[in-house]
């Protein structure tokens, strides 16, 4: 029997759901785990059939009808494959390929493939419990490794020699490199992974596709892994998702972590729901991936600067996934700890609380507006309003999106115009601003919209209520921005001396050398003077 290349079909069937495919035709109701509607290949009034969105097929309890999105869309529409095939490729916004027999050589190229690849996970397993695995056993123990999870998720080392290159030497060239383990140099082949604890990389069945590899003396980038190849492609690699899948049915959700370690942490301390995106930002292939096993996610970032950036993409990308059934929220570990530091640190209990208290994703973008622009001036408003509504737009349910519409109009209405400044608690206390520099400050504000946007931060930090108006100023728009700047400057001068003072008295109480915090403090200090000295003599 003829055997054709199937990458395509398996691209078509990862990047859409096949409730999205039959639900532009038929009704679909979710009811448990599986979604019904009325057959549309046999008359009926009680819906038989039913769609399983994490298994990818439909089923007719009636009929007995059964399939895939191929096969739905050429019984449907009484077509031919490639006419099927064709119209799903549009639908995915992917370009239609030649449908090509695979050749025999192709067939035997991946087989090959996967043998080595498996074989080079079990040379890296055994050197990981070799005297030269030393180092990286030690560190993969510390990190609370136990020899179970080792053996589970097959963990090795890749020595600082070519020993991938040596022990498949009578293997033809060009398949091990296509591997990506071995590549070719200027003096015969070499191995891309050395010195690396390494972490094989699994498709949905189970095989290894690729590795990464963790460096162990604190060099960047401290993950490298596999360069794509016919059967790996990063972008739409899902880390740990082959042990998750279950579990994410079970649990009806998935987490979303940042790291390979952090994954398998979480799956073997309570969070077997748990996955992270390889080496790369999240994309919306990886959000397919989850969305097709159930849409209900949980993204668990780090809370620094990063971390909140990631969690923005995050709610970006999922917002075409979303249904009215979806439940997609965000939770963020702090004190730049990472979901591995928690489980060590403050245990499985800890890390509950943090995923039980994720906060919605209309919420934590109604955050993240009023976070980034100044929604008690009309300008930050009509920014905020924009950012929004782009939002909105990319959500294809248009009866769930005009719902959150509604929601978000709601809190405009009671919040942006009748918006109160929350108090805000700086890290180093600083004195009371006098009436007169917060009137020339508001007046600055209400008077150059622009100012406002390019100093949210520091003027968010002095706690004044921009709700009343003030008297408009005679400053130029230069000398309005050479004032807020010089306060600024002001400002940081008093929280450096601050921060001097807390290092003195602390050392003097504990009897401890201060002298390069001083140092490097006063620095700061004369650095800003002489900013703050140049800014002034600018007329």
């Amino acid at each position: 029997m003829s055997k054709f290349d199937n990458s395509f079909t398996d691209e078509l069937r990862q990047r859409l759901s096949i409730v999205d495919v039959i639900s532009r035709r038929i009704p679909l109701v979710k009811r448990g785990q599986n979604y019904w509607g009325c057959c549309p290949f046999h008359n009926e009034k009680t819906p038989s059939f039913a769609v399983s969105e994490d298994k990818g097929f439909y089923h007719c309890f009636g009929c007995g009808e059964h399939g895939d999105i191929i096969s739905f869309v050429m019984k449907s529409e009484n077509i031919d494959f490639k006419a099927a095939i064709s119209e799903l490729a549009d639908m995915a916004g992917i370009k239609m390929p030649e449908i090509k027999q695979k050749s025999q050589q192709q067939i035997e190229n991946e087989e090959n493939y996967i043998k080595i690849t498996d074989a080079a996970a079990k040379i890296y397993q055994d050197l990981l419990y070799s005297e030269s695995g030393k180092i990286a056993l030690d560190y993969i123990k510390k990190r609370g490794f136990s020899d179970e999870m080792i053996k589970k998720y097959r963990i090795g080392y890749a020595p600082k020699n070519n020993i991938i290159s040596a022990k498949f030497s009578n293997i033809n060239q060009d398949k091990l490199i296509a591997t990506g383990l071995v590549r070719l140099g200027n003096y015969g082949p070499y191995d891309f992974f050395r010195d690396k604890l390494m972490f094989p990389i699994f498709n949905a069945h189970n095989q290894i596709v690729a590795f990464s590899g963790r460096s162990l003396d604190g060099s960047e980038p401290k993950y490298i892994n596999t360069a794509d190849t016919e059967l790996f492609h990063k972008r739409q690699t899902v880390f740990g998702f082959n042990f998750a899948r279950d579990a994410i049915h079970r649990q009806n959700r998935s987490i979303v972590v940042e790291g390979q370690i952090d994954a398998i942490q979480m799956q073997n301390h309570g969070f077997p729901e748990t996955v992270a995106p390889l080496g790369t930002a999240l994309t919306e292939d990886h959000i397919a991936i989850l969305c097709k096993s159930n849409r209900n996610i949980v993204f668990c970032f780090d809370g620094d600067g990063a971390g909140q950036k990631a969690a923005v993409r995050a709610a970006v990308l999922v917002l075409p996934f979303l249904r009215e059934t979806s439940d997609v929220k965000f939770a963020f570990v702090s004190g730049g700890k990472d979901p591995d530091e928690i489980l060590k640190t403050s245990g499985e209990s800890a890390m509950h609380k943090i995923i039980d208290d994720a906060e919605p994703l209309v919420d934590f973008l109604w955050d993240v507006v009023n976070k980034n622009y100044l929604v008690n001036t009309p300008g930050g408003r009509a920014q905020a309003e924009k950012y929004l509504k782009d939002c909105l737009s990319k959500i294809q349910d248009k009866i769930f999106q005009n719902e959150i519409e509604q929601e978000y109009n709601n809190r405009k209405f009671n919040q942006w115009h009748k918006w109160k400044k929350q108090e805000y608690t700086p890290s180093v206390e600083v004195p009371d601003t006098d009436i007169m520099t917060i009137n020339i400050i508001k007046s600055i504000v209400q008077t150059y919209p622009t100012i406002s946007e390019k100093y949210l931060d520091f003027l968010t930090s002095l706690n004044i209520s921009f709700d009343e108006n003030a008297q408009k100023t005679d400053f130029s728009l230069a000398d309005a921005e050479k004032f807020i700047v010089s306060f600024k400057l002001q400002k940081y001068i008093q929280k450096l001396n601050d921060e001097k003072q807390q290092i003195l008295s602390n050392a003097l109480k504990n009897n401890i050398d201060c002298s390069e915090n001083l140092a490097e403090i006063n620095e700061k200090i004369n650095q800003a003077r002489e900013k703050l000295e140049l800014l002034l003599d600018i007329k």
